[in-house]
This record gives C-alpha cells, structure tokens and sequence, in this order.
C-alpha cells in the first residue's frame, strides 16, 4: 500500500471541483477548510482509487468518503453507492450527513438495517435510491434471499471496519462481498488496523492507496482531561451522583458494562430528578431512536450506556464521560472517551475504579498512554457534629485486637500523640467515604490499600499452593 502524509495550509472546499448543486450543499453546511482526512481522501477517492484510510470518529471521514462519492452520482459517472456500517446510529448519522450535504443535488439516501420490517427498504432499493447505508446483518440477509439483485454499486465504502470486527461482522462482510461486483471501488475506514483488517483489506481491495490521521500511534486525546476516584464497591452510585451534581455537564455519557446495570443506573438517576435515558441493544428500534433524539437535541442530558449501543455514536457538544466501571479492555476506554473533546474542544473523562480493578486501571494507562490523575471531591471541611458523635460511638465499640499491641511496638519510637491523630485522620476520611462526604482515597490510602490488597493477594496464592501439594 502507498502511504500519503502531504498537506497544505489552509486549503478552501472551493478548490474541490465538485457538482454546483454538491458545492451548494457544502456552503450552506459550513464547510470551508476540509480535516486533514478530507482534504487527503477526497482526492483519492475522485481519482478511482480503492482507499485504505485510518481515522478515528469525529475526524470528518463521512464528508471525505461522501462528498467525492456524491460528486460523482451528480455528475453522472455512478448510478449507485453502498455504505455498510457496524450500528444501527451510525448508518442514520452517515446518512442524514450524506443527505444534507446532497440534498441540492436530488441525491437519495436510504438506510438498512434490522428491527424493522424489509418490504420499504426493498422497495426503495428497486426504485433506484442511489445511496444505501447499511448494517452488515440486514445487507446480508437482503442479498442472500435475493431480494436486493438490483443493488450493483460502484463505490463500496466500509466505515469503522475495526468495530465490525469487535461486533463479530467480518464473515458476514466477506459474504456480502461475495454478492457485489468486482468492478468497483472500495473504500475502507478504521480507527485501528489489527491483523484481521489487514487481511480483508487485502482480499477486498485492489491496490489501494493508504493514509492516516491518527498521528504517532497516538490514543487518547489531549484536550481530554482524564481522572479517576479510588472508591469502594457500595460507593459507585453515591459517587456518580456527586460527581454530576458538582460538574458543570452539559451533556454527559455514563458508560456501564451491562445492560441491566444502564437500566438500574438510569432509574436511579431519574428518581433524584436528573435528565436522564438508558441506551443498550434491547431497546427497541423506534426506542433507541427517540434517546439518541432527545439527547442530541438536548432534552435529555445524561445518556446511560453500554459499550455496544454507543459506537458510532456522535453527538457534538459532549462534556463529560464518566466510566461507571472500567471498561473490560484498554481499546474500549479510547473509544469511550472519544465521546468528548471533539473539535479541539475540551473535555474529561471521570473513572471510578476498587482496588481489584486498579491493576486493570494501570494496563489501560500502560497500553493506551492515558495520563490519569487521582482525583479526590471534597463534599465538607470535615466530620459535623452529629459525624463526629457517630464516630467517636464506633470507636468506643471496636474489639481491641490481638495485634494491636504488635503493631505499636512495630512503629518504633513514633509519639504517641502523633500516631493517635494519624489513626484518627485514617478513621475519618474513611467515615467521609462511608457517608459520601468525600469521593475517592487519596494517594496515601491507596498506596497503603494496594499494599494491603497485594499482601492478602499473596497470602491466598501461598494458600492455593499449600492445598495443591496436599
């Protein structure tokens, strides 16, 4: 493949020859410099070329494949286009771009997927739409039992290759490929290129050009600022509701591994009066587009969400992105944050981790280069009146243990008085965490609780030696 870079300052759309009813449509949407993806792609793409091209979401790459793919439809030089996508959003999202970018030029755009019924789309494919957006299942379904032979396109575009592999599409692509012609031009988009991309490039494409704008494998955003709280188990719905009452959100993304925990969550929020919607895959399809709706729009300002209902998702004007558990691997975690911090834009990506995902915490900071600060939120000075009688009652009430005395004699020639006061200040703000006056330990708490979680670690490990040799 042929690796292009070149890019010149402060290119005008103008400079592109595109169809004056494409050219209109471009000027009323605002453009007037391209990204550097489109100002790399489009050229390519006019020439014929098949293109191989790395791009994260929000970098333009919808305009850099559609704009050139549109200019010829208008121009007469292609009757037909398919886009093939990995979600259900983001074939909307590509196509309400394609279609008010087109709309001067009488372009027509459909899109294809399932959790609806097949009788429109096929009629609207026969009638000769000349663009289709699709998901990889429903295309596939459509070609397999014939319904779709008249869809030949000349220009095949697959945006974010890698999420379809993460989604377990790629046979169902290879199939789909299979039913188009061998006369065409193939476009293919990816955030990362793992092997299996490298591969079906390889076997769909011919002779492709290749470009990136990822820069140096660079992986999460600087204008992000990332942090993450220390916090304990029974702590996570207290501290999220802390956290979005003391952050200036103006739409927010609570990230959550399971679909029945985005429900719980969600209910929860919304019985403490937020503005709040859940999004995962068993939503129904006129459902999930109603959330998203609302939430572009505004309407709602927290979105709920697992990992598999928020890609492609892209919502401008994304404040926070708050992980309410650390995602299951580190490419999750880019792809989440890369919610916020769009367009130059600022953002911060909040992570409340325990001490059995720390270690988890430090592959995603090692593998992914995110510059993570501890971060504690006070809610008070300290322990009220009636804290401090709570406290002090709790004290009272310990079991001295069989060790205690140990432990004083391990602590050398310290005073007295000082050791009291540090025991009592570790008592407090574990009482401020119990009572959710503050979020997160701070840095001396967690260096002695990851002492203390990786010495009961090795006991146990010592223990499962010990069994096995009996």
């Amino acid at each position: 493949m042929d690796e292009l870079f070149t890019q010149r300052q402060n290119m005008k759309f103008t400079e592109f020859d595109f169809h004056k009813d494409l050219a209109k449509g471009v000027k009323i949407a605002g453009f007037k410099e391209p990204s550097p993806i489109q100002e790399q792609a489009i050229p390519i793409i006019s020439s014929g070329s098949d293109l191989v091209g790395q791009a994260h979401t929000g970098t333009g790459k919808t305009a850099a494949f559609g704009l050139p793919m549109m200019d010829k439809l208008a121009k007469g030089e292609i009757e037909r286009a398919l886009v093939i996508t990995p979600t259900r959003e983001l074939a909307t999202q590509v196509a309400d771009e394609l279609y008010h970018l087109g709309r001067f030029a009488g372009i027509r755009t459909l899109t294809v997927y399932g959790g609806v019924g097949y009788g429109r789309q096929i009629a609207l494919i026969h009638k000769g739409v000349q663009i289709v957006v699709a998901t990889p299942g429903r295309l596939k379904d459509l070609y397999k039992k014939g319904k779709i032979d008249v869809l030949n396109p000349e220009i095949v575009v697959l945006d974010e290759a890698d999420e379809m592999l993460d989604m377990g599409f790629l046979e169902e692509i290879k199939e789909i490929f299979e039913y188009i012609p061998q006369n065409r031009q193939t476009l293919l988009f990816s955030a990362t290129m793992p092997e299996p991309i490298k591969e079906l490039a390889s076997d769909i494409l011919y002779n492709p050009q290749f470009l990136s704008v990822v820069g140096d494998e660079e992986t999460t955003n600087n204008v992000i600022e990332q942090r993450y709280y220390m916090i304990n188990e029974n702590q996570r719905d207290d501290a999220l509701v802390k956290l979005l009452e003391t952050e200036e959100t103006n739409k927010c993304i609570v990230f959550c591994r399971m679909k029945r925990e985005v429900d719980r969550v969600t209910e929860h929020l919304q019985a403490l009066g937020f503005s709040a919607a859940g999004l995962h895959g068993d939503l129904e399809q006129i459902d999930r587009e109603v959330v998203i709706k609302g939430y572009r729009r505004g309407q709602t300002k927290i979105m709920v969400a697992t990992d598999v209902a928020a890609r492609g998702l892209d919502v401008k004007d994304v404040t926070h992105v708050i992980n309410f558990h650390i995602p299951f691997d580190p490419q999750s975690y880019v792809h989440r944050i890369g919610r916020t911090g769009r367009a130059g834009k600022s953002g911060q990506a909040i992570t409340l981790v325990t001490t059995e995902e720390f270690r988890e915490l430090q592959r995603i900071q090692k593998e992914v280069g995110a510059q993570m600060r501890l971060a504690t939120l006070q809610g008070g000075e300290g322990l009220d009146e009636s804290g401090q009688e709570y406290l002090a009652e709790q004290i009272r009430d310990i079991h001295i243990h069989n060790n205690a005395s140990d432990m004083i004699a391990y602590m050398g020639d310290m005073d007295r008085e000082i050791l009291l006061e540090k025991l009592m200040s570790r008592l407090i703000v574990e009482e401020q965490q119990n009572t959710g006056t503050q979020i997160g330990f701070d840095q001396d708490t967690v260096d002695e609780m990851m002492e203390g979680y990786s010495a009961e670690k090795k006991v146990t490990r010592n223990n499962n030696r010990r069994r096995k040799r009996r």
